[in-house]
């Protein structure tokens, strides 16, 4: 990751103890290595079903080199005795943990249920037990559906089109709740389509810059879900900034709601054909398909209470991100 995380932080994080849940999945260990890098004590608990414990390599393969401490514990969020023990004397909880995707959340609305809703229960029940301090929910942009209001933000009227949206809005209601009832402060940070180095491209649900990449390299032509489709695409050091601002501001945030993005709409098709650009191979146009159930047409974040509430600007800009993962990409496959 290239940016300079002491320069926005300082010694801010030293020597504090912070448990990220989901810590071995991309965004996860992207927190990690910030974290780790400030200096901070940092234990994960992942049940390792959507992640390579490579992701963490960048720490295992040489701890001296990090001024922080980095732990991993293989569990589940469902595991109330594991949690319990991960979470106890934390101040700061950063819950990445959840079964992504909105395709397969329709054909298994049950399973996702139980990790993603009662999960975040169980983290919530677990942190205010263990005395912690703030809490950031990894929210989505999914909450808003639909609806044609362009950019979104966060007073719109949430209109969730799939079980994972619904998941991503309990969250987001017991974080508030929690955060109104307990003396445990929390953020739901609303993520526009996060992507980045380490994010997995290995599976039909995986994300479409992981994919693209992925199949671009290996030359093959992409299929493109729906005519006009677009996505606020967020790189992945601004969801860790964002996070990180959360966790360092000096106002309770009270469960606040808070978009997380560039504020910028780029199509599909346009990303399929910048990659293919970026790789030399303006042959490999895209196919356009039909869209998928459940599927957003477009997404656009406004930013002004990310501003407002965390001082949250991005640090790293679309076009900079994604030739920073398509490298990434490029070196890692094979």
């Amino acid at each position: 990751m290239t940016v300079n995380w002491q320069e926005h932080y300082g010694d801010f994080f030293q020597n504090q103890k912070a448990l990220i849940t989901g810590g071995c999945g991309f965004i996860g260990s992207h927190i990690a290595q910030a974290l780790v890098i400030l200096g901070a004590h940092v234990t994960l608990i992942d049940n390792m079903s959507g992640c390579e414990k490579s992701n963490l390599d960048f720490y295992f393969d040489d701890p001296a080199k990090y001024p922080g401490k980095l732990e991993l514990v293989e569990g589940s969020i469902l595991d109330l005795d594991t949690l319990g023990q991960v979470t106890d004397g934390r101040r700061f909880v950063f819950h990445q943990a959840a079964i992504p995707s909105v395709p397969r959340s329709i054909e298994e609305p049950v399973t996702f249920h139980e990790n993603n809703v009662n999960g975040t229960l169980n983290v919530l029940e677990a942190a205010r037990a263990g005395g912690v301090e703030r809490l950031t929910f990894a929210a989505s942009s999914s909450a808003y559906g639909d609806s044609p209001t362009m950019p979104k933000i966060e007073t719109m009227p949430p209109l969730p089109k799939s079980p994972y949206a619904a998941n991503k809005l309990a969250g987001e209601t017991m974080m508030r709740a929690y955060a109104s009832s307990y003396d445990l402060d929390a953020a739901s940070l609303r993520y526009f389509n996060i992507f980045g180095p380490r994010q997995n491209a290995n599976s039909v649900y995986s994300g479409v810059i992981a994919v693209f990449c992925t199949r671009l390299i290996q030359g093959q032509k992409v299929t493109v879900n729906g005519e006009d489709f677009s996505r606020d695409f967020t790189f992945v050091a601004n969801a860790v900034h964002a996070n990180l601002l959360a966790m360092r501001s000096e106002k309770p945030i009270n469960g606040e709601v808070i978009n997380v993005a560039c504020g910028v709409k780029i199509t599909i098709a346009q990303l399929a054909r910048t990659i293919a650009k970026l790789l030399g191979r303006d042959d490999l146009q895209p196919i356009i398909g039909p869209s998928r159930a459940g599927d957003v047409k477009e997404s656009l974040a406004g930013l002004e209470l990310a501003k407002q509430v965390l001082g949250y600007e991005p640090i790293v800009d679309f076009d900079s991100g994604l030739a920073q993962t398509l490298a990434w990409y490029q070196q890692n496959l094979g």
